[in-house]
């Protein structure tokens, strides 16, 4: 009888209009919340690198060749760099400064042994997370990360031999050892690989091995830093790509791709999330204006029911349940209609090769909490302001 007498005189047509467009905001924020945190994850543990970082080297020209022009990188150029506002950190990647040969020691393998290039990285721009990627001095296996192409060319090796071809978790059964020398002694260490990488093209060590080979095998000769890496703030990545090539620098071009695939998507969700947020609180200012005009409609029925004897709170509750039905259906029809988008944009990214796992981001459900919880304080607010204006 309550809910009938205080809802008879309403206007359908202005509360379908904000039920339409309650309903396209939410839709559009739960999606567009949703591709922007998985788009900026697409990546993150596969390979070695963390998110929007590269690994970079001065372009070798004439002059280089020459050696009218260096290709090594001072520490005010590494300062220089790390003051451009769109890039978040630089690291130089340090060179091993001694001979280093590489090779199995496994009775299951057959013999390899070749003189390698090692290097190592700050900890903090790797994007494999493993309490195995430490050494000291004393210990007697090294962790190492192998470029991927060697495990490529390793089975190439065994496939020739006769002997079957590995796994990577196989290969990491598989024991390998330093020989690290200079002209007066020389050492082997074991070593273990801990992951694979397609960006890095050498092996990666820790950077207490590297300090410790370099400082008891070096070879007398100046140490240079080639190569170093750069990480580039959140869809900022353009102008990364402008100043590597107004400065002659070159960068791996898979880095340089998904770097740009990355910054450009999660620009236009960014675009389309503002727009989204935008409706949600237009939709739900009109619903609210809506609620106002209702009540405003109905004040000789309010204060009937308050001088027959009703509760205020009974009353504010009847306004207050309506309204949270209103919306909690147009939150699960967003809800819904967000994974029938989600169904169809996954196989569209996937087949245009961005993969991006088909789970539900949390952000998403807890932006639609939050909207609704918001939307409640709102109304009831609103419906209290407005009963208790004619007790």
């Amino acid at each position: 009888m309550l809910r009938q007498l205080l809802f008879r005189n309403q206007d359908r047509k202005q509360l379908i209009i904000a039920i339409v467009g309650s309903f396209l905001g939410i839709t559009f924020l739960i999606t567009s919340i949703h591709y922007l945190v998985k788009v900026n994850e697409f990546g993150c543990g596969n390979e070695i690198l963390g998110p929007n970082t590269l690994i970079v080297q001065k372009k070798v020209n004439a002059g280089a060749i020459m050696g009218l022009a260096k290709t090594d990188f001072s520490e005010s150029e590494i300062e220089r760099i790390k003051k451009e506002k769109f890039i978040s950190d630089v690291k130089p990647v340090i060179s091993n400064n001694f001979d280093v040969s590489f090779q199995t020691d496994d009775p299951h393998v057959p013999y390899f042994r070749s003189d390698v290039f090692i290097q190592t990285v700050d900890p903090a721009f790797l994007d494999v997370k493993s309490d195995k990627w430490t050494w000291k001095e004393g210990d007697t296996v090294v962790p190492i990360i192998l470029p991927r192409d060697f495990i490529v060319m390793l089975n190439t090796f065994m496939s020739a031999s006769g002997i079957p071809q590995v796994s990577d978790e196989l290969a990491k059964e598989i024991r390998f050892k330093f020989t690290i020398k200079n002209d007066d002694k020389k050492e082997f260490i074991a070593a273990k690989i801990i992951g694979f990488t397609n960006e890095v093209a050498s092996i990666l060590v820790p950077q207490s091995f590297m300090n410790y080979g370099n400082n008891n095998f070096a070879l007398g000769a100046d140490k240079k830093i080639t190569q170093i890496m750069i990480s580039g703030k959140e869809s900022e990545f353009g102008l990364v790509e402008d100043y590597l090539t107004k400065h002659g620098l070159e960068s791996k071009n898979s880095q340089m791709v998904v770097g740009k695939l990355k910054s450009i998507v999660s620009t236009l969700i960014v675009v389309i999330l503002g727009i989204s947020i935008i409706a949600v609180f237009v939709s739900c200012l009109v619903l609210i204006q809506y609620l106002q005009l209702l009540m405003s409609r109905n004040a000789y029925e309010v204060r009937t029911l308050i001088r027959i004897g009703y509760h205020p709170k009974l009353i504010i509750r009847a306004f207050f349940m309506y309204f949270m039905k209103i919306f909690g259906i147009i939150a699960v029809a967003g809800f819904l209609v967000f994974l029938v988008f989600k169904f169809f944009l996954d196989g569209i990214l996937i087949a245009g090769g961005l993969s991006i796992g088909s789970s539900i981001s949390l952000y998403g459900i807890v932006s639609l909490l939050f909207a609704y919880i918001l939307f409640a304080f709102a109304s009831y607010k609103t419906a209290q302001r407005g009963v208790m204006k004619e007790y």
